[in-house]
């Protein structure tokens, strides 16, 4: 998966915040990310499909990578800002650039909305491990 993004002349900050973490982070990664002790079932099938499909962009555990795509562990995409009808459409349909300077992100080809379901279970639960509701 490509960033959601945004283009901006400026930054908020928030994103000031996370261009800051990522000078100090490893391997590109935008943010640090606490795993949580297990994952759900369905969550462990989201994680080998977003390993399989969404981690060359958005990097291992949805930590974003520096000028190729946002971290999904982060406030912007909690539940009540970005739902899971929004992943489920961003995946299917792309998405026009908003909240980051990454450019827009195409659509995401070979994924049912099944499997796209599995892949939010494994975003979300790492979300909740990070104090994202």
């Amino acid at each position: 998966m490509v960033g959601f993004g945004v283009l901006q002349l400026s930054m908020t900050n928030d994103e000031q915040g996370i261009e800051r973490e990522n000078e100090a982070g490893q391997n590109g990664a935008l943010v640090s990310v606490v795993l949580p002790e297990r994952f759900s079932e369905n969550a462990n099938i989201g994680k080998r499909i977003f390993e399989a499909k969404c981690a060359s962009c958005h990097g291992q555990n949805a930590v974003g990578q520096k000028g190729i795509a946002p971290p999904l562990i982060h406030k912007f995409y909690e539940p009540s800002h970005h739902g899971n009808e929004s992943i489920q459409r961003a995946v299917a349909l792309g998405v026009p650039a908003h909240h980051w300077p990454f450019g827009d992100m195409p659509p995401v080809e070979g994924l049912t909305r099944g499997d796209v379901s599995t892949i939010i279970s494994y975003i979300r639960e790492l979300q909740r491990a990070n104090g994202i509701k």
